[in-house]
């Protein structure tokens, strides 16, 4: 019977402490921004010091705007490229070049990060001796951050289309509607929640990416993870713990609010009675 309970359990047990390995670190980290020293081994008291500090640090707080600006344009510009290439990729079937285009839209997903960024970058040194654009800076970070968001968004959305019955949009078809009414009116209100998690993922990996930004940022463009970065070889900054802090309460409201929203409307469908 013992034997019997704790195979019965150990499961759960197995779980609590993967929870605990990913979330503990977290859990200093959240503690710490609190502590009233500089020390992260030990906290001697409550303090409020370092959110004050975080506020007056105008590195950490452009760097911030600036994560913000480029993983917002990013972000978008990743999902309207995404959905175009998810729907060429699904809905036109086989065409020549189709295999190519699908290889070097998910190379992204599995090439290292320091050679998307050196590629990159090379191209943009090429593209300015040639053009005199763009130059380094806020609008190469975002170019390098929707390529890479680009393969990531399309895995998502084309995973939606696959699923999606197209007797809908055939019906729209034989009662009159054209292809881009159609688009527009039926398949892109269907790929909504697609479109969101797409934008949000891409949001996220642009708004925490280090290395891509290192290479393609120009001189007095630094964000918000290059300037964590470079605070945290210079030795302990509890500050960069009431960044951290922050962003991961923004984060988690945001996760909340979504799957609140989400888990709502599912709860809609589920209980709205058929006509």
């Amino acid at each position: 019977m013992q034997a019997q309970g704790w195979r019965r359990h150990i499961g759960k047990w197995w779980l609590a402490a993967v929870f605990v390995f990913f979330y503990m670190p977290l859990f200093f980290l959240i503690t710490f921004s609190f502590n009233s020293t500089r020390q992260d081994s030990e906290f001697t008291g409550f303090s409020l010091c370092w959110y004050q500090a975080l506020w007056n640090d105008s590195r950490l707080v452009e760097g911030f705007t600036l994560s913000l600006n480029v993983a917002l344009m990013s972000a978008s510009l990743a999902t309207v490229l995404a959905t175009l290439a998810a729907f060429a990729l699904i809905r036109f079937g086989k065409f020549k070049g189709r295999t190519l285009f699908n290889a070097m839209l998910s190379s992204p997903l599995v090439m290292p990060e320091v050679i998307i960024g050196l590629s990159l970058l090379l191209l943009f040194v090429g593209m300015e001796r040639v053009l005199g654009w763009p130059g380094r800076g806020a609008l190469t970070i975002v170019l390098g951050h929707a390529l890479l968001g680009m393969a990531y968004a399309s895995v998502v959305i084309q995973s939606r289309l696959k699923e999606m019955d197209r007797s809908i949009e055939e019906a729209a078809l034989d009662l009159g509607c054209r292809p881009f009414q159609v688009f527009f009116l039926i398949t892109l209100p269907n790929m909504s929640q697609a479109l969101v998690a797409a934008w949000l993922l891409t949001f996220t990996l642009s708004f925490d990416d280090v290395v891509v930004s290192e290479f393609l940022s120009g001189p007095g463009v630094t964000t918000l993870p290059q300037v964590i970065f470079s605070y945290a070889r210079r030795g302990v900054n509890p500050s960069i713990y009431a960044a951290a802090t922050l962003l991961m309460t923004v984060v988690s409201l945001a996760v909340v609010i979504y799957g609140v929203h989400t888990a709502r409307q599912a709860r809609r469908l589920t209980l709205k009675p058929l006509p």
